[in-house]
Order: structure tokens, then C-alpha cells, then sequence
């Protein structure tokens, strides 16, 4: 289906613009903590632990400063290999000070209600995190990650992508109490709040369109991934016969762009999906994350009839970030 694209959606001229900007919000400066009337000042010991100047002492890991070493959860200290999730539970506490904490009328509300703007489909890739990348904040962003951010089409039936996309378009509800300790959580009741903007992602160095890309066209195999990356078969056709004669790397840069485009339009298969999308209601969008030198594209799908060259489908709103 992809290959339906290839002269419209080509890469090969780009026309950088202005971008949306995405909102962010801004967190206070934590207060020292108290005990009664008293400050709690914590002052870091040589030996890994934090003490509380007084009579009470607490073992806990160090905070994480800016290093040029690969980041690793399971680390060495004193001899000893530390719990990754010990780690973990000192990144929550920190989450709970300096975020939770002194933001507390926001995080209230959201458990109360969400109603984002975006659907995220990102890749499961540890180096691609939609919310660190782009600054999604709790509430923006209503997000599926699964194996080189694919979108099966309608009639492959039931799988976690799917559902998720019958969730944000058609049952995401944002329930609203009105509650007199809280006026900001407005009337009591329940409406719709749809998703706007469908936004996938794809990245540099995808080791699913690495996988879509080694497959062999005759191969018998019951492995998950290539049963999963097949749903892309269309981008690679259209890969080959643009990039064929390329190196192996640049074909799959090729296809990692391509198979954008192929979700893209399987999201259109999709009735309810086509229907926001006809009536202005819902717009799908592409992007591509280059880790390797830190950029990123973005482009608008439009879908009408009577398009230019008598096409339903055409790019627009390019940009490059960097």
C-alpha cells in the first residue's frame, strides 16, 4: 500500500517550517523537608549514604550525575552489585518530591480525567522514548510502543495496536466531579474528549525494519517478530525497487521511512479513523527520530478526494528539527 505513496510522499525534497509547539510545565524548586519545625538538611557521604544530620540515618543510593559512561541500572558500589530496582525506587521517591508533590493540584485532576491531544505509536526500542524526546508530560500523550512502530491494517483483526487506536478514537472518556476542596475539577459528568493528532514514530537503526528486511521471501518459521514485521512487506517491496541498489544499511534507512508512510495508511483503514480524518476532526502524522545525530522529522499526511495528479493522498507541513 505504501508504494501508492511513493511519488507524493518522497523524501527526496524537503521543506523544513515552523513546527508545533509542544506545552510543557514548568516544576518549583523543592523545599528541604521538615520534621516538626525543624530543616532536614541531607548531606552525602563518601560511602554511598544519605545523612540526616541528627540522630536518624538512612541508606540510600546516590543521585546520578551527568557522565559520559554508558548508563547501566545494575552498577558496582563498594564491592557489591547494587539492585537495579533499588535504583528504580530512588527515581520514583524523587519523581513523588520534585514532581508529584509540588504539583499536586495537576496530578489530581489527571486522576481524575485525561484528555490528550496526541496518539503516540512509537517503537518498543529502549533508545526511543516519545515522552523524553518530544516532552510529553503526564496527560498529553496517549501512547502504544510495539516492534518498529507498526499499524496492522483493519482486517488483521485484534492486536494490543488496534485496540488501543478504538480506544483513543472512539471510548477515550474524560470524566469530570466537581468536588468543593477542589473547584478545579470543574462539573460532575462524563463526555468524550477524542485524540486530535495521531503522530508514529520511527527511528534510526530499527532492528524490526532490520528484521523486515532480512527476511526471506520463502522462509517457513513460527517466530513472533517476523510474523509481527510482515505487516510491513509492502514498504520493503517498495524499498527494493527504489533502494535496491544500495547497501544494505541504507535500504532499511529507506524502508524505516517508508513503512511510516504504509501505517499511515493502514490507520485509514479504519473506518472510524477515516471518518474523523474526512471531517477534519482527526489529522495522522509521521515522524523520524535520527539518535545517531539527534533529529527529527515531521510531516502531515492529507487525505480528500481531487488532490493534485488525481490522488486521495499527498504530504504537507514538512519540517526538520535540529
Amino acid at each position: 500500500m505504501a508504494s501508492l505513496l511513493r511519488s507524493s510522499l518522497s523524501f527526496a525534497a524537503f521543506d523544513a517550517s515552523s513546527a508545533e509547539a509542544f506545552s510543557h510545565f514548568f516544576w518549583k524548586p523543592l523545599e528541604p523537608p521538615k520534621i516538626g519545625n525543624s530543616s532536614l538538611n541531607l548531606v552525602r557521604t563518601s560511602n554511598a549514604r544519605l545523612r540526616i544530620r541528627g540522630s536518624v540515618e538512612e541508606k540510600h543510593t546516590p543521585a546520578r550525575k551527568a557522565s559520559k559512561e554508558p548508563f547501566r541500572l545494575t552498577r558496582e558500589e563498594e564491592g557489591q552489585v547494587l539492585d537495579p530496582f533499588q535504583e528504580l525506587e530512588y527515581r520514583f521517591k524523587r519523581f513523588k518530591r520534585k514532581n508529584y508533590v509540588e504539583n499536586l493540584v495537576d496530578y489530581q485532576n489527571l486522576a481524575e480525567r485525561q484528555s490528550p491531544k496526541f496518539m503516540v505509536i512509537a517503537c518498543a526500542d529502549s533508545r526511543v522514548c516519545p515522552s523524553n524526546i518530544l516532552g510529553f508530560q503526564p496527560g498529553e500523550s496517549f501512547t502504544v510502543r510495539n516492534v518498529a512502530n507498526l499499524v496492522p491494517p483493519f482486517q488483521h483483526g485484534a492486536s494490543e495496536t488496534s485496540a488501543a487506536l478504538e480506544f483513543a478514537v472512539n471510548s477515550l472518556e474524560a470524566r469530570k466531579f466537581y468536588k468543593s476542596d477542589m473547584p478545579n475539577l470543574m462539573l460532575q459528568g462524563t463526555h468524550k474528549l477524542h485524540v486530535e493528532n495521531i503522530l508514529i514514530v520511527g527511528h534510526s537503526r530499527c532492528g524490526g525494519i532490520q528484521a523486515l528486511m532480512s527476511m526471506k521471501d520463502n522462509a517457513d518459521s513460527r517466530s513472533f517478530i517476523k510474523d509481527w514485521v510482515s505487516i510491513g512487506k509492502s514498504a520493503r517491496l517498495s524499498t527494493k525497487a527504489a533502494a535496491g541498489n544500495l547497501s544494505f544499511e541504507m535500504q532499511c534507512r529507506h524502508c524505516e521511512k517508508e513503512s511510516i508512510n504504509g501505517s499511515l495508511l493502514n490507520l485509514l483503514t479504519y473506518p472510524w479513523i477515516e471518518k474523523r480524518v474526512s471531517e477534519g476532526t482527526l489529522s495522522l502524522h509521521g515522524g523520524y527520530y535520527d539518535f545517531i545525530d539527534c533529529t527529527f522529522e515531521k510531516w502531515t499526511l492529507v487525505y480528500r478526494e481531487g488532490l493534485e495528479g488525481g490522488s486521495k493522498y499527498a504530504i504537507k507541513n514538512r519540517a526538520l528539527w535540529s
